[in-house]
C-alpha cells in the first residue's frame, strides 16, 4: 500500500510475520537472554535450586529482548 509521498506502509500484522526480522529477533533473544539468565539466575541454576519464581523469570529473560527487538526493527522500518 502506497502511503503520502510515495512511501510503502505495511500493516504491523504484516511486519511481524516477516521472516528476516523475526529470525533477527529470536536471535538476539536467544544470545541476550541467555546472558541476562546467567546473570540473573546463574548462581541458582549452579546451585540446583529451583524455587518456581525461576518458572516466570527464566522465560521473561527472553521475550523481553525478543520484543525490543521486534519493536526497535518496526520503528526503523517506519521510517
Amino acid at each position: 500500500m502506497k502511503g503520502p509521498e510515495g512511501t510503502t506502509v505495511k500493516c504491523w500484522r504484516c511486519a511481524v510475520r516477516h521472516g528476516p526480522m523475526l529470525r533477527r529477533s529470536i536471535l538476539a533473544a536467544v544470545v541476550v537472554g541467555t546472558i541476562v539468565t546467567a546473570i540473573n539466575q546463574g548462581d541458582t541454576l549452579v546451585s540446583g535450586s529451583r524455587p518456581s519464581t525461576l518458572a516466570w523469570k527464566i522465560p521473561l529473560s527472553y521475550v523481553v529482548p525478543f520484543f525490543v527487538a521486534a519493536w526497535g526493527a518496526l520503528m526503523n522500518a517506519r521510517r
